[in-house]
């Protein structure tokens, strides 16, 4: 599917839409772009699918103008909601985020309220980094400066995906690694490096989402190892309506890696009919 260009907030973002219905807004991961959602296209049976790079990644890059890089968490959040008022989307859209994702849908929850149906939070957490986690992402930013985006391939495919064999074919899993480190290697340095930052100096959600009165699904890969099941239990706990779906022989990209369980969760979540083709 065919992405167009919309301007945003001073910037360019590329993005994907399709099919009709309640609009669900689906947010990729660090460093990845919207092409990490190519498996859940179904849902477009159901759903008006609203799929953007966000700033600075995949067709949103705006060459030499800084802009196209991204500042916070937060201006990625508010890109959202700009990206929703220039696609006239006036009605509360369903957002949903994976990882990094997961953080500017929490953002888009506290500070626009009104603009959201319900929230599905995959492989994702409400902490803010440790002093050592922020540490190793700007060491991370160093060596991508020095040696270029090959090695954050090399660094994070392994640890994104379950490590057991899968209930999927070898070659399933091969196009998966492959579609990877392609879309890793695609990312701008220097988007690269302004996200790593972002990503360590953003804040702690958990206050935020304990007053959160939508609905959250939250979904976890049950071998994830960069936010390991009890995390997201431990958020379900905070959540006045949080449920947690555990899914087995996945780890940090659900989407990816189990697509259908992941469909069938998202409708059976905002009650749509449950029967996903893919």
């Amino acid at each position: 599917m065919p992405t167009h260009t919309v301007s945003v907030n001073g910037t360019t973002l590329a993005v994907e839409t399709c099919g009709s219905g309640l609009p669900l807004v689906l947010l990729h991961a660090f460093p990845l772009d919207h092409r990490m959602w190519q498996r859940v296209l179904p849902l477009a049976d159901h759903l008006r699918l609203i799929i953007p790079d966000q700033r600075g990644f995949g067709g949103s890059v705006g060459g030499d103008d800084s802009t196209a890089e991204p500042a916070s968490i937060g201006q990625l959040a508010e890109d959202v909601v700009g990206l929703l008022d220039a696609l006239h989307v006036s009605e509360p859209a369903v957002i949903a985020g994976v990882s990094m994702g997961g953080y500017v849908a929490q953002q888009v929850a506290a500070r626009h309220p009104d603009r959201v149906h319900s929230l599905i939070l995959c492989d994702t957490k409400f902490a803010a980094d440790t002093s050592e986690a922020r540490a190793g992402r700007a060491d991370l930013a160093a060596r991508v400066g020095r040696v270029g985006q090959r090695i954050l391939a090399e660094a994070m495919i392994p640890n994104l995906l379950a490590k057991a064999p899968t209930v999927e074919s070898p070659s399933k899993r091969n196009a998966v690694e492959q579609l990877l480190h392609e879309m890793i290697t695609r990312q701008p340095v220097a988007t690269i490096q302004a996200a790593l930052a972002a990503l360590g100096q953003r804040p702690d959600m958990t206050a935020a989402m304990q007053q959160c009165d939508r609905p959250v699904l939250l979904i976890c890969g049950a071998e994830d190892t960069i936010t390991p099941p009890a995390v997201m239990q431990a958020m379900e706990e905070l959540l006045p309506q949080g449920r947690l779906l555990v899914v087995p022989e996945a780890g940090h990209l659900v989407p990816l890696e189990a697509p259908e369980i992941f469909c069938e969760a998202v409708l059976a979540f905002l009650g749509l009919p449950v029967a996903v083709e893919g």
